[in-house]
């Protein structure tokens, strides 16, 4: 049995992604890890923290982002796609560059590709998830936060990344244009795997984390329509009252230990549960949709989500 990793990033250190941390989390268990690096900015060091994780196992493909031709947040599932059609091994394990995993977990994982290896109905893994918020000491329970996606698929030319490269499909004959498409396109029937994705996509500096949205912001609306949306907005990204989330009392990935020593923007954080603006945008969550919508789910349905996102078949193995 092989594994292959893969990814796709640009601009990882300058937006302050984990991408060395992702790499080397699952290294252990990969045959080699596949890199689409787009085209960074002069002043972002990305290929240096890849060089620096000094594994023979990583490959690294250069790109270049085409916005136009992919608009819409389409050129994330594009390049990883081209990550992906780089791989060799028998799965294929998908990690964003903000997402790692735990030592506690890689041999199980390993475990579960073995056992399901020669199951030809099973597509995928279907992975647990830990949403953090601000800090890495608050995480997202709410309505609206996906607790699972499938981060493991086999090695099939017809599964394609769908639409911003949350997940996949089963796209046969796809034209490699239109990530979002509907039309001709099957959810993976996936089995689930006990491990779990730490994924710190909205954990950095308020400052880092506004250039960050605004980033995202440019692939999915384009760099006109961005400029307009954030020329009138604050200089640093309000995370709200962390005091309304769910506290972490678990353990972090070894390999984001000397990145937490990092953390110095606890002063800028409010961790109270009022909200010190009251004239701030309300974050999805903080609304009373929501709030009534996760205190239903979480103390009445056990955790299970009312109409949910569920891009999958969820198999019983």
């Amino acid at each position: 049995m092989k594994i292959s990793g893969f990814t796709m990033v640009r601009n990882a250190l300058k937006l302050y992604y984990p991408i060395g941390q992702s790499i080397r989390s699952i290294l252990p268990i990969v045959d080699e890890f596949v890199v689409a690096l787009g085209d960074c900015d002069l002043d972002d060091r990305t290929q240096e923290e890849i060089d620096a994780i000094g594994s023979n196992k990583i490959r690294v493909i250069n790109t270049v982002w085409d916005l136009e031709r992919y608009p819409n947040g389409t050129e994330n599932a594009h390049q990883t796609d081209v990550a992906k059609a780089a791989c060799s091994g028998d799965w294929l394990f998908y990690l964003q560059a903000d997402e790692v995993v735990h030592e506690d977990d890689v041999h199980i994982i390993e475990s579960r590709c073995r056992e399901l290896l020669e199951d030809r109905e099973v597509e995928g893994l279907l992975f647990r998830y830990l949403h953090f918020w601000g800090d890495y000491y608050h995480y997202h329970r709410s309505h609206g936060w996906y607790p699972h996606e499938i981060r493991i698929v086999r090695n099939d030319p017809d599964i394609h990344s769908w639409e911003s490269a949350q997940s996949f499909r089963r796209i046969p004959g796809f034209d490699g244009r239109n990530y979002r498409q509907q039309e001709g396109t099957y959810k993976l029937s996936v089995a689930s795997v006990d491990a779990r994705i730490f994924h710190y996509g909205w954990v950095r500096p308020p400052y880092t984390m506004q250039n960050k949205n605004r980033a995202l912001d440019t692939i999915h609306k384009g760099k006109a329509q961005a400029e307009e949306l954030y020329r009138d907005r604050e200089k640093q990204f309000d995370y709200g009252p962390l005091g309304l989330l769910t506290r972490f009392e678990g353990t972090h990935p070894g390999v984001m230990n000397e990145r937490i020593a990092d953390f110095d923007w606890g002063g800028e954080l409010n961790y109270g549960k009022r909200d010190r603006q009251t004239n701030r945008s309300k974050q999805k969550h903080e609304r009373l949709k929501y709030r009534l919508l996760t205190a239903l789910e979480q103390g009445v349905l056990g955790g299970r989500q009312i109409g949910g996102f569920h891009n999958y078949v969820l198999l019983n193995r």
